[in-house]
């Protein structure tokens, strides 16, 4: 892992990623340990989570550690004081930070001058920590991820990024259709590239959501509006209309297929409750895995210093 930071997932490895599961899955079954006994966490949030928050907390409890929120309120980070200045004090006092920030610039100035490892909570650039949690997910269902296909339907956002960095670099096919100016940029396009000569994964880019999801594994899909974006929202929920995720376009993929949703869905809008309801959805258990990927990151960031 670069410099001892979860930045982004292209901080980790394709080996780094899988080995990160099999601890998830193996703490999974664990739930309570002593591993990060005497270990604190500052969670530093500009935006609010109920999944974020919740995981940590539990995360940093469950390994023995302990776990402080810092909400926007209480630090005023970049207003009241400045992120340099904030990052030096946490690092005075906790073990790790775990950001979730509006600008991806944030988490990096967090990063320089904290001294103990900064986890990306979420930034508008990438969420890391979803993506190791979705992988996990994958590969419990699946058994692998290797040459599966994930179908991504909707904007190309953090989440895509990260899932189109992490598929690049695990093996795993990874589709996304957006509408034309919506997609995936030049650069995560450029930076996935870079990794799939020697992974072998198939990274596909188009505006539709039949391609994309026909013979998929996993259909995936996001709000259409991300928080900070709720002045976009209705003209947002006119172009991207046809990309619904509905019955219809999940009979397109394999019948053992499954639905993933990083929620809260907007349900009518990007999902309807006849998929999000179904069998096939493992939403849940999504949820559910961000507590068990995010112990496996915290050990490996913590377990050893």
């Amino acid at each position: 892992m670069k410099q001892n930071h979860l930045l982004s997932i292209s901080d980790l490895s394709g080996e780094e990623i899988l080995s990160l599961i099999d601890t998830a899955v193996e703490l999974k079954k664990t739930i309570w340990t002593e591993i990060l006994k005497n270990k604190s966490l500052a969670i530093l949030f500009e935006k609010q989570s109920a999944r974020t928050r919740v995981s940590f907390d539990l995360a940093m409890n469950q390994l023995g550690g302990h776990a402080i929120y810092l909400s926007q309120a209480e630090v005023g980070l970049g207003t009241r004081e400045s992120v340099p200045d904030v990052a030096r004090v946490l690092g005075h006092y906790v073990d790790a930070i775990a950001a979730r920030t509006y600008s991806h610039r944030t988490i990096e100035i967090l990063a320089d001058y904290a001294g103990v490892p900064v986890i990306n909570a979420l930034s508008d650039y990438e969420h890391p920590c979803q993506a190791l949690a979705d992988l996990q997910t994958i590969y419990e269902k699946k058994g692998t991820l290797r040459g599966i296909t994930l179908a991504y339907i909707g904007d190309g956002n953090n989440i895509a990024n990260s899932l189109a960095m992490a598929s690049a670099l695990t093996g795993m096919n990874f589709r996304v259709a957006s509408p034309e100016g919506y997609n995936l940029s030049k650069n995560v396009k450029n930076q996935v590239d870079n990794y799939t000569p020697s992974s072998g994964a198939i990274i596909t880019l188009t505006t539709s959501p039949e391609e994309a999801v026909t013979g998929a594994d996993v259909v995936y899909t996001d709000v259409w509006a991300s928080m900070g974006q709720e002045d976009e929202a209705e003209e947002r929920r006119k172009i991207f209309a046809g990309y619904q995720v509905n019955g219809k376009l999940m009979a397109l993929a394999k019948e053992d297929a499954i639905f993933m949703h990083d929620l809260p869905a907007h349900r009518g809008e990007e999902v309807t409750d006849e998929v999000i309801e179904s069998t096939q959805s493992v939403v849940f258990d999504q949820a559910e895995n961000r507590l068990h990927a995010q112990k496996a990151l915290l050990v490996k960031l913590l377990g050893n210093n």
